[in-house]
C-alpha cells in the first residue's frame, strides 16, 4: 500500500499563507470556535495537537517549578544594555522550550512578555514589570528582550512574545472599571511608541489588551487594535485577551448587555484568543456560537481570528517535520545551567545603581568587619511573575563569601514581640501543630513592616509566618507572604494602649473565644503588644562595633505594591526607616542597600547617609552581584529608568494619564527630583568634551551624527552610560523639557578616552499635530544635550530643523479632542464601537482651540447631555470667562449625540476659541461648518 500524501498544510515548502488556507478550510465551524479559546483542543482527525497561549516569562519561566530567575524587568532595563537584555531573553526562551518539551500541553510557546507600559507613575502596583518611564527606551529594551525570546532563526520562532498591556494601563485601583484619559498627543507621542518599536522590529508577534477602559471604551474593544497596531507590520499579530477580561465587558464594566454581544464586539475589534474560565472553553465557545447564530459576527470574522491563531502556530514550527526544528536539541539540563547562572549573576550586577557616594565608604576593603542588618539582608523573595528560585544567594551570603563568618555580624533588625489579651495574662502562642491559640506562656513573633500598614508575623517557635487557611483557621505554616491572594499580612489597629489585629485579605479581626480558640470575627479582641527585642536597637549595637554597616531594606514584592494593589505613598515602611536612622546614629559609616520593585522617597537617607545603592529584586545571584559592586570588583553600572520623587505630593493623581497637562515624568516635570531619570554614579569620574554635529541643520527627513568624547579621569576602571537628549526651543505646542534620543554604554580604563557617535533623525523630533491629526516636524531650533543623566547634562549644541509651520486651522471640521488646553474635561466615547469625544466634569469646564480662523458661519455641533436638565456650550473668544460671546449651543438632555445648528457672530481673524460648558455631563464630539 502507498503512504497517504501529507496534506498541503504539512508541506514546509509551500508559502505559509497557502498552508494556513489549507488547514483553515479543513476545520469545521465548531473546531474553529474552539481555537478561539486560550486552551485550544487537539483535532485528532487532522493530527493537530492541543495548543495553549500564555506562558509567563517576564524575567524567567514562571509557575512551572525551579528555573533561572533573573532580575525583575525594571532591573534588567536599569542595565541600559540591550545586548544583556537580549541574552537574558534568549536564555528564558531556551528554558521555555525545555519546559514545553517536558509538558507540551501545560507549557505553551506563546509567552506573555514583555510588558511595555511606560512607567509614568511609581505608585503603580506592577511597576517592576515595566522597563522605563520613557517610551523610546521602553521600546529599545522590549525589542531586545523580545528578540531574545523569539530567537534568531529566520524561519522559526523559538517562542511567540506577547506585548502587555495595550493600552494606558498604570493603575491597579479599580483597574477593570477606571478609564484612562488619553488626549491625542499623549496617545501618539507617549503610549503607542513603546508598543510600536518591538512590533515593527519583529520582536513581538502578539499583544494583550489591558483590563482598563481608554477614553470610556474597554481596551479590549479598542479600534486602535485593527486601525493602528496591526498596520505596523506585514505579519499577522495575534491578540490575546487578559485573564477573565472578556466577561468584564458585560460584567464589571457593563459596557455591553450580554456575553454573545461582548464576545462579538471583541472579536470584531481584533481579539483572537479569549482567556476566560481557566481551562474550561465551553462558556466562551457557547457565547461565540450564539453570536454567530444571532448574526453578530460572520464566518469571515471567525476565519480572520483563526487565521491569526494559526499563523503563530505555523511560525513556531508546529506543523513541520521535527528534523527542521532548530530548537529540538535543547537539553533538559539547560534549565539553570552554569551559563544561565553566570548570566543571572551578570544581569544582577549590571542592574545595581549607585544613588549616592560620599566619604569614600565604598568600595569596601576586604579586611574590614561589617554588620549586615535589615529585613531583606538574609532572604530573597519571588514576585508573582518570577520563576521558582532554584537557589538563593542573599546579600548576607554574598558578604560572608567575601569576608567569612567571623567578620560578618547579622540581624534582621525587626522587633520581636508578644501579644497579650488586654487585661489578662493569656497570650497568643503557636503550638506544635502550628495552630495559633492562647496560653499563659507567651509566644514570640518577629514583626515585619512592609509599608502601607501591612505587617507580617513570623512565629519564633517554628520560623513560619502566620496565615489564615481557607477554612478560617490561623496557623503559622508559611515561609512568608505568598500567592495570588496574600493571606499572611495584617494591620495593627491602635486604640489607646491596645490594638486589634485585622487580617488584610479578609478584612476581619483576630478574635479569641472563651475556650482560647483564635479565629476571625467582624469585631476583634483587644491585645497589648510587648516588645521583647527592639530590632532597631539590636541592629544599632551590631553597627556600633562594625567598621561599616550594610542595611538591606526595601519591599516584599507581594505586599504593598503588586498586581491588584497600588501604593498610596512613596515612603519607606516606618519600621525600616527607624532602623536606618538608629543604625546610622550608631555608625555613620552606614551604607543603605535598597532592593525594591519601585522607587522610594528617601530624602532623609539621601541627606545623611554616605552611600546608597538600589536595585530591583535581583534574582538568584543577587548577593554575589551585590558583593561584586560593594567591594569594587565591578563599577556600579546601573542607571535609573524612572524618576525618583521626594514624595507622592510631587505626583499628579494616579488616574490622570495626561502627562503633558500634569507635568508628569522626566519629560515634563519642572521640580527637582530626588534622583533624576538616567541617574547613576560611578566609583570613578568622567569628563565629556568635543561635542560636534555633522551639520548645523537638517531637513525634516534628514539625520545628524552627534559625536563627543568621554574620558575616565579617575584612578579606577569604570562604566559610563552617555545619554543624549533633545529639546525643541520653540513650538506651537508644549514640548518636553528634555527627551532621550540615544545612549551608549562604554567601559574605560583610567585615563582612557573614547569617542562616541550617536545619530539623531529629524523625523524622531516630530510630534502629533492635533490640528491635522498626523505627525509633524516643525521648523525649529533644537538643543542637543549630552550628559550623565536627564539633569546632569555636560555638553550642549544647537540643531536647526527645516520642517513645516503648522497653519491656522478652520471650523471645517473641528474635533473636540483636538483641543490645545482644557479644564475639568475628560475624554469619552463618541459611539460604542469607535470615536472619541469630550465630556465636562463640572460647570464652567472649558476647551481651548488655539490658532483658529474665526469668521461668520453656520455650524453644526455634535453634542449630548447625559444630565437631566438643559445645558449650554458657549463659544467665547480668547478667554473662557470674559471673552466675547460668539455663539451659544443649547443642549437638551439626550443620551445620544445629536447635531445642533448655530451661528457664529461677525468676528474675523485668528484667535483662540473657547468652548465653555454650563454643567457637568455635557458631551461634545465636533463642530463642522
Amino acid at each position: 500500500m502507498s503512504t497517504p500524501a501529507s496534506p498541503p498544510f504539512r508541506d514546509p515548502s509551500r508559502p505559509i499563507d497557502a498552508r494556513i488556507d489549507d488547514l483553515l478550510a479543513r476545520l469545521t465551524p465548531d473546531e474553529k470556535l474552539a481555537f478561539l479559546h486560550q486552551h485550544q483542543p487537539p483535532v485528532p482527525r487532522l493530527g493537530v495537537e492541543a495548543f495553549r497561549t500564555g506562558t509567563e516569562a517576564l524575567h524567567g519561566v514562571a509557575w512551572h517549578g525551579p528555573a533561572t530567575v533573573f532580575p525583575q524587568a525594571i532591573g534588567l532595563a536599569t542595565s541600559w544594555s540591550p545586548e544583556l537584555v537580549r541574552a537574558v531573553g534568549d536564555a528564558v526562551g531556551d528554558e521555555v522550550r525545555v519546559f514545553h518539551q517536558k509538558d507540551p500541553v501545560g507549557v505553551g510557546l506563546n509567552v506573555w512578555a514583555p510588558v511595555v507600559n511606560p512607567l509614568r507613575d511609581p505608585r503603580w502596583g506592577r511597576n517592576e514589570e515595566g522597563y522605563a518611564e520613557d517610551p523610546w527606551l521602553t521600546g529599545v529594551i522590549a525589542t531586545a528582550y523580545g528578540h531574545g525570546l523569539a530567537g534568531d532563526d529566520p524561519a522559526y520562532l523559538k517562542t511567540a512574545p506577547t506585548l502587555k498591556h495595550f493600552l494606558a494601563y498604570n493603575n491597579e485601583t479599580d483597574r477593570c472599571t477606571t478609564s484612562s484619559n488619553l488626549p491625542p498627543r499623549v496617545l501618539h507621542d507617549y503610549e503607542l511608541p513603546a508598543f510600536r518599536a518591538p512590533i515593527e522590529a519583529g520582536a513581538a508577534v502578539a499583544v494583550m489588551p489591558s483590563y482598563n477602559l481608554v477614553n470610556g471604551r474597554p481596551a479590549h474593544l479598542s479600534p486602535l487594535i485593527n486601525d493602528v497596531l496591526r498596520t505596523w507590520t506585514t505579519d499577522e499579530v495575534l491578540v490575546v485577551s487578559d485573564a477573565y477580561a472578556p466577561a468584564n465587558l458585560f460584567g464589571l464594566q457593563q459596557y455591553l448587555p450580554d456575553g454573545p454581544t461582548a464576545y462579538a464586539a471583541a472579536l470584531k475589534a481584533g481579539v483572537d484568543s479569549f482567556t476566560q474560565d481557566g481551562t474550561d472553553a465551553v462558556p466562551s465557545i457557547e457565547r461565540l456560537r450564539a453570536a454567530l447564530d444571532r448574526g453578530l459576527i460572520t464566518a469571515a470574522d471567525l476565519d480572520s481570528a483563526v487565521r491569526r491563531v494559526l499563523a503563530i502556530r505555523f511560525r513556531l514550527g508546529e506543523f513541520d517535520p521535527s528534523e527542521l526544528d532548530p530548537y529540538r536539541a535543547l537539553e533538559p539540563e539547560l534549565v539553570n545551567c552554569p551559563s544561565h547562572r553566570r548570566l543571572a549573576h551578570d544581569a544582577a550586577r549590571q542592574a545595581i545603581v549607585l544613588l549616592k557616594h560620599e566619604c569614600q565608604v565604598l568600595p569596601l576593603d576586604a579586611s574590614i568587619r561589617v554588620a549586615v542588618v535589615g529585613p531583606l539582608a538574609g532572604t530573597l523573595s519571588e514576585d508573582w511573575y518570577a520563576g521558582t528560585l532554584p537557589y538563593q544567594v542573599t546579600a548576607l551570603d554574598g558578604l560572608i563569601e567575601r569576608l567569612g563568618h567571623e567578620r560578618v555580624e547579622y540581624c534582621e533588625g525587626v522587633d520581636r514581640i508578644t501579644l497579650r489579651i488586654a487585661g489578662s495574662s493569656s497570650c497568643l502562642v503557636v503550638g506544635d501543630d502550628a495552630v495559633l491559640r492562647t496560653s499563659i506562656d507567651p509566644g514570640e513573633f518577629d514583626l515585619f513592616d512592609w509599608g502601607g500598614d501591612a505587617w507580617a508575623l513570623r512565629s519564633v517557635r517554628n520560623g513560619r509566618h502566620l496565615t489564615v487557611t481557607d477554612e478560617g483557621e490561623l496557623v503559622a505554616d508559611q515561609p512568608g507572604p505568598n500567592g495570588w491572594e496574600v493571606k499572611q499580612t495584617f494591620r495593627l489597629v491602635q486604640s489607646s494602649n491596645t490594638l486589634r489585629i485585622q487580617h488584610l485579605h479578609s478584612g476581619r479581626y483576630l478574635q479569641v473565644d472563651a475556650d482560647g480558640t483564635v479565629g476571625l470575627a467582624d469585631d476583634g479582641t483587644a491585645f497589648e503588644l510587648d516588645v521583647v527585642v527592639d530590632g532597631a536597637a539590636t541592629a544599632a549595637e551590631l553597627a556600633a562595633r562594625a567598621d561599616v554597616t550594610i542595611v538591606v531594606a526595601g519591599n516584599h514584592p507581594l505586599v504593598n505594591g503588586r498586581e491588584t494593589e497600588d501604593r498610596e505613598t512613596l515612603d519607606l515602611p516606618p519600621a525600616q526607616d527607624r532602623l536606618i536612622r538608629q543604625v546610622h546614629a550608631a555608625n555613620p559609616r552606614t551604607v543603605l542597600v535598597l532592593s525594591s520593585s519601585y522607587p522610594y522617597g528617601i530624602g532623609w537617607a539621601q541627606q545623611h547617609l554616605p552611600a546608597i545603592l538600589w536595585s530591583a529584586h535581583g534574582g538568584q545571584e543577587y548577593g554575589r552581584a551585590l558583593a561584586d559592586v560593594l567591594f569594587g570588583d565591578d563599577d556600579p553600572a546601573g542607571r535609573l529608568t524612572q524618576t525618583w520623587y521626594h514624595s507622592a505630593a510631587d505626583l499628579p493623581g494616579l488616574l490622570d494619564y495626561d502627562i503633558i497637562a500634569t507635568d508628569a515624568t522626566y519629560l515634563y516635570y519642572r521640580g527637582t527630583p530626588l534622583y533624576p531619570f538616567g541617574h547613576g554614579l560611578s566609583y570613578t569620574t568622567f569628563t565629556y568634551g568635543d561635542l560636534r554635529l555633522s551639520a548645523p541643520s537638517t531637513a525634516a527627513d534628514g539625520e545628524v551624527r552627534v559625536t563627543f568624547t568621554i574620558t575616565n579621569t579617575g584612578d579606577r576602571p569604570g562604566t559610563e552610560t552617555a545619554q543624549l537628549y533633545t529639546r525643541q526651543q520653540r513650538s506651537r505646542v508644549k514640548q518636553p523639557l528634555r527627551q532621550l534620543r540615544g545612549f551608549r554604554r562604554v567601559a574605560l580604563d583610567p585615563g582612557e578616552t573614547a569617542e562616541i557617535e550617536l545619530t539623531v533623525a529629524a523625523a524622531d523630533l516630530g510630534f502629533w499635530d492635533v490640528t491635522r491629526d498626523r505627525r509633524c516636524v516643525e521648523t525649529a531650533r533644537h538643543s542637543i544635550m549630552v550628559g550623565r543623566s536627564s539633569t546632569d547634562l555636560r555638553l550642549t549644541a544647537t540643531l536647526d530643523v527645516r520642517g513645516e509651520r503648522i497653519p491656522p486651522r478652520t471650523l471645517t471640521r473641528l474635533a473636540a479632542t483636538s483641543f490645545d488646553e482644557y479644564c475639568a474635561i475628560t475624554l469619552t466615547t463618541a459611539a460604542r464601537d469607535r470615536g472619541d469625544a469630550v465630556v465636562s466634569l463640572e460647570p464652567q469646564a472649558w476647551l481651548a482651540f488655539d490658532d483658529l480662523v474665526v469668521e461668520p458661519a453656520t455650524y453644526q455641533a455634535r453634542v449630548a447631555n447625559r444630565g437631566d436638565r438643559p445645558a449650554t456650550i458657549e463659544l467665547r473668544l480668547d478667554d473662557p470667562l470674559h471673552g466675547e460671546l460668539l455663539s451659544t449651543v443649547q443642549v437638551p438632555p439626550t443620551g445620544e449625540l445629536v447635531a445642533i445648528a448655530g451661528e457664529l457672530a461677525s468676528v474675523t481673524g485668528v484667535h483662540t476659541l473657547y468652548a465653555v460648558f454650563s454643567a457637568a455631563d455635557v458631551v461634545l464630539e465636533s463642530f463642522t461648518v
